[in-house]
């Protein structure tokens, strides 16, 4: 096991430093709530009876001991999404594998799951990244009956893992382990449907072959198998300690994945208060595991919604992290996955070829992440090197392989796919904003052409019909942040702009929006604060403005005359996007919402 990178250990110094005072109050806080919470067995005889009414004799026996663990499951599942469809058929599971160790297990609360691929360029996306906040809201509330002694959360995709494990660490004192669902089996390659949407949009082909494409993409249940947010999420949830080793990319009809969720809930039972290794989730979510999860999202060239997911997690649990904290490990991380869209790959692939465990090995023993730190399996993470196997229907664990079983997926720290882990901060007069390089060719990472200047995705595609964009330009996608539109992540522009940067034209995206994990080879200045709804200088952007994009210096900036562009009026936000599918309804959340770089929540955003 090698040392600590140093420009690791000077990150996480800085972030404990900057973190010390915040930090120390949350511990506070976690302790004082653990110490005045309404135990089971002082709570008044109405309240239990109305907690256990439901329950079964046996559980309520087990109930009315308190010695036994009370498990509270927190589920996502709904039947019209793929990756949440097998979590119908978990709590009857998780309840059975508790009386197996003597607890018991209830459904404490549902959250909202809405799907980014089903609402992508429709008006229920403006809607997905404020879904975060108020799950993590939807989770407090289910465990504030403090009927338990630890939390089982299932849920998977992008806005739901960060939503679930922001309300977790609210009630930090409890132990919580998340339960994956698994990837479906794979279909359709990756670079074929990529191939098929660009055909589409070229009109090369009708909406029956692209739908045909797509469906042979999406076939099961199980999560999308591409390395978009959901299945960041899942490595992200490895790397912080709060999933079962290995566990993220076993399929929803492998007989492992019971064996799994078993696993977890009998662990789940062993690190309760009630026994000798209590291991609170908000003590585990410390400095060190939220620089093991960034170093885990940047070697695997995962998706960009987390440079604001970690942010609003690690301010979660009283942790102060940054841009410039991602852009600094970032630098130094290397990039060791090629998983679509950074490669042709899927995770099926990924996870064959060693998947986490082999990765954080790798990682681990370059000095890239903290091995000593806490997790709710094992010593530390230092175990996590390793995964499960069947052994008469009882899971053992092994070592993973030490070398990588297919180095064009995944490979080693002293042969990366690149020295740097692709996430790159952009700065510039224009603002801050993110973008991700590791599916971008070098010779694509520096534009610098006249704007193309839009306040709404749909406004590409008549521009690109009528040929008006075959040339160099730089599209610049406005009045798309929290504050404007809830940050819709703009998927309709993806395949244009591919087709134009094929046809030979110099093309990137500069927008206040997103565009999550399926970031591809179009460089993308992104997430851009402050946005053009809250005074940004997006909103004096003209067309043909000369702006440049320079992902190898960081540079992202008008290149004119900077006080001709300070001097001229803001342009105003488009009245759409404030009313209609239930749109009206948030706006106290878009008024009060942080900026990307703070995580883009309003949970936080007062502080």
């Amino acid at each position: 096991m090698g040392h600590l990178n140093l420009q690791v250990a000077a990150v996480t110094k800085r972030i404990i430093e900057r973190s010390g005072t915040l930090r120390a109050d949350y511990l506070a806080q976690i302790a004082e709530d653990r110490n005045n919470r309404p135990e089971r067995g002082k709570l008044s005889c109405g309240n239990l009876a109305h907690g256990f009414a439901a329950c079964g004799d046996s559980d309520k026996d087990s109930l009315r001991l308190m010695q036994a663990a009370n498990v509270a499951i927190v589920t996502a599942y709904n039947d019209m999404l793929s990756a949440h469809h097998p979590y119908a058929e978990y709590p009857e599971l998780i309840k059975r594998a508790m009386r197996e160790v003597g607890g018991t297990a209830q459904v404490a609360g549902g959250v909202p799951a809405m799907c980014d691929g089903v609402t992508q360029g429709q008006d229920g996306m403006e809607l997905s990244l404020l879904s975060r906040d108020i799950i993590a809201q939807c989770t407090a509330i289910a465990l504030s009956h403090q009927m338990f002694d630890g939390v089982l959360a299932l849920g998977i995709c992008d806005k739901i893992v960060p939503g679930l494990l922001i309300g977790v660490l609210s009630f930090g004192y409890l132990p919580a382990i998340f339960v994956p669902a698994g990837p479906m089996e794979s279909g359709l390659s990756n670079k074929e449907k990529q191939r098929i949407r660009q055909l589409f949009a070229e009109g090369k082909i009708g909406r029956e072959e692209l739908l045909q494409a797509e469906s042979d993409s999406y076939h099961s249940a199980g999560t999308c198998t591409f390395y978009g947010t959901a299945n960041s999420n899942q490595v992200v949830l490895e790397a912080l300690g709060l999933q079962l080793p290995g566990s993220s990319f076993v399929n929803p009809s492998d007989p492992m994945r019971e064996r799994l969720t078993v696993e977890a809930s009998h662990q789940l039972s062993r690190i309760t208060a009630l026994g000798s290794d209590y291991r609170p989730v908000g003590e585990l979510v410390d400095e060190r595991s939220i620089v093991n999860a960034t170093v885990a999202l940047l070697a695997s060239g995962g998706s960009t919604n987390h440079t604001m997911h970690l942010v609003a997690i690690a301010r979660a649990a009283g942790i102060i992290l940054n841009w410039d904290d991602i852009a600094g490990l970032s630098a130094v991380v290397p990039l060791l996955a090629r998983v679509y869209p950074n490669g042709h790959a899927d995770v099926n692939h990924f996870h064959a070829a060693g998947g986490t465990s082999c990765m954080f090995r790798q990682l681990i023993n370059g000095g890239f992440m903290h091995s000593d730190a806490k997790t709710i399996w094992g010593n530390s993470f230092a175990d996590f090197t390793q995964e499960s196997f069947l052994d008469n229907n009882k899971i053992i664990w092994r070592e993973s392989p030490i070398t990588p079983l297919d180095k064009e997926v995944l490979t080693t720290v002293d042969q990366p796919f690149s020295t740097e882990g692709g996430l790159r901060l952009l700065t510039g007069n224009l603002g801050r904003g993110v973008i991700k390089v590791s599916a971008v060719a070098t010779e694509h990472q520096i534009i610098e052409a006249p704007a193309v200047v839009i306040d709404d995705q749909d406004h590409l595609e008549p521009l690109f019909q009528s040929g008006k964009l075959n040339r160099d330009c730089v599209v610049v996608v406005r009045f798309q942040g929290p504050k404007a539109l809830g940050m819709p992540e703009l998927h309709k522009l993806t395949p244009f702009l591919g087709a134009l940067q094929d046809k030979g034209h110099k093309v990137a995206l500069v927008t206040d929006g997103r565009m999550s994990g399926a970031s591809g080879k179009v460089p993308a200045a992104i997430h851009l604060v402050p946005e053009a709804a809250s005074g940004g200088i997006l909103a004096k952007l003209r067309d043909g403005d000369p702006i440049r994009v320079n992902a190898v210096t960081g540079e992202l900036s008008y290149v004119g005359d900077i006080h001709t562009l300070n001097s001229r009026e803001s342009a105003l936000q488009p009245a759409a996007g404030q009313r209609g599918c239930g749109r009206e309804l948030f706006a106290v959340n878009r008024a009060n919402i942080s900026n990307a770089e703070q995580g883009a929540s309003y949970l936080f955003s007062g502080e």
